[in-house]
């Protein structure tokens, strides 16, 4: 098989979540388990540092592993799901997993596949791992997919287990209470570990704190570890304060927006266990890595500028929390009348979203190409119970099109709901 074919195969054979949703998730680690030993048990052969969360895990991946990479050591990454090509999903140095590596483990492994039948994710979860064992990286990033424990990532004994916020997100799969889904995100506290959560949220820290406690894991909550604040220099500067002594003023970062207060207070705190490990990181390496993390690493949509007059900005928030942080950013831009490109899928709390957005805004209901995706229709009826009104137009291209029609130079577009949404954006 070439590429192509090999990605036909990858999406029409194996289930996807990303597409189907909750039927291609599997109950438990048995078939990742059985993939891995296949292959030599890879994920016990590098370094790794694990992070879950329901906002944030991305960018902090992100932030971590350029930090890493600054530092000079060998860095794998692993996240999902990507938004413009399959091979987003594994990077070493912040360089994209060749075509003919994903063709080569594919045919090694396809006589597995046929046995075990796993799912997508469960198969590019091993295929990480064995391009990182392959390269011999001094580290690997790797993030969650959905939940912790029973993720298919869940099999690496990280030094690290990262675990950034806790928010209603897969409340049908991790539990309709933030305690039920902070259960499931502890699940990768390992024993004898670290953990950090990068902030206290009252009603659940008690759940990561007897969790570690049941494990003999330190655990540490970033935010009494670090004291980060806007900067008066603008968007994407922080000053940031370990506390009890200065640490640094107008620190720059790649990714804008004040949520990446929470995460970089996390990304420093893991920073910190790991020289406490005798792992050698500078000062330099993790200036850098933050001001250049996009630069380094490739991430995209994360209030990611794509336009002037008008000014247009995506973001691959998907739910109350993360939408609540674009409104506050959006809040900070002056502008004359703002546009909203909007799509989400099924299984989603949209309501809970839409009740969140400006009613002064025109929009522009829209639907990913992607079985899960909801209805421009059915999100269109659903938006105008809360007083949001605008256009209904099938495809995302044509959604944004139409919006940059109606917007004068003066105006500001926002596009996203949806990671999915984010994906088709042609000039992401």
């Amino acid at each position: 098989m070439n590429y192509q074919q090999t990605l036909d195969y990858l999406y029409k054979e194996l289930p996807m979540f990303q597409r189907v949703g909750p039927a291609a998730l599997k109950a438990d680690l048995r078939n990742t388990i059985l993939l891995c030993e296949s292959l030599g048990n890879p994920q016990h052969k590098f370094k790794s540092i694990h992070v879950g969360g329901t906002n944030g895990k991305g960018s902090s991946s992100h932030m971590i592993a350029a930090i890493l990479q600054s530092n000079g050591y060998k860095t794998g990454l692993y996240t999902s799901p990507h938004l413009k090509e399959f091979t987003e999903r594994i990077r070493l140095n912040g360089v994209t997993i060749s075509p003919s590596d994903v063709v080569e483990f594919v045919e090694k492994i396809k006589p597995q596949i046929d046995q075990i039948k796993p799912s997508f994710f469960e198969i590019t979860v091993a295929m990480a791992f064995d391009y990182f064992a392959k390269n011999k990286v001094d580290f690997a990033v790797i993030e969650v997919g959905l939940g912790g424990r029973l993720d298919s990532t869940n099999v690496i004994d990280p030094l690290v287990s990262l675990i950034t916020n806790i928010g209603y997100d897969h409340k049908d799969l991790l539990g309709g209470t933030l305690a039920a889904i902070a259960s499931e995100k502890a699940g990768i506290i390992k024993h004898n570990g670290r953990a950090i959560i990068s902030e206290r949220q009252s009603e659940i820290e008690s759940v990561f704190i007897e969790k570690a406690n049941t494990l003999s894991s330190s655990i540490k909550f970033a935010q009494d570890q670090y004291k980060i604040t806007a900067s008066d220099n603008g968007v994407g500067y922080f000053n940031v304060q370990k506390i009890g002594s200065a640490l640094c003023q107008d620190l720059k970062s790649e990714l804008g927006g004040g949520y990446q207060m929470k995460n970089i207070a996390g990304v420093l705190s893991v920073v910190d266990e790991l020289i406490e490990m005798g792992y050698p990181i500078s000062r330099e390496a993790i200036e850098r890595g933050i001001a250049e993390t996009i630069t380094l690493t490739g991430l995209k949509g994360r209030w990611q500028k794509l336009g002037d007059s008008p000014l247009i900005y995506c973001d691959t928030a998907h739910n109350a929390e993360g939408i609540t942080e674009v409104l506050k950013i959006i809040n900070t831009i002056g502008y004359n009348k703002l546009h909203m490109v909007i799509g989400m899928v099924k299984d989603k709390d949209s309501h809970s979203v839409l009740s969140l957005l400006p009613k002064d805004a025109i929009y522009y209901f829209c639907a990913a190409k992607i079985p899960r995706a909801l209805n421009a229709e059915v999100l269109a009826e659903r938006a105008a119970v809360y007083g949001l009104t605008g256009y209904i137009i099938s495809d995302v291209a044509s959604a944004i099109k139409k919006a940059k029609s109606e917007a004068t130079p003066e105006d500001l577009i926002f596009i996203g709901g949806s990671t999915f949404v984010v994906a088709e954006i042609e000039e992401l």
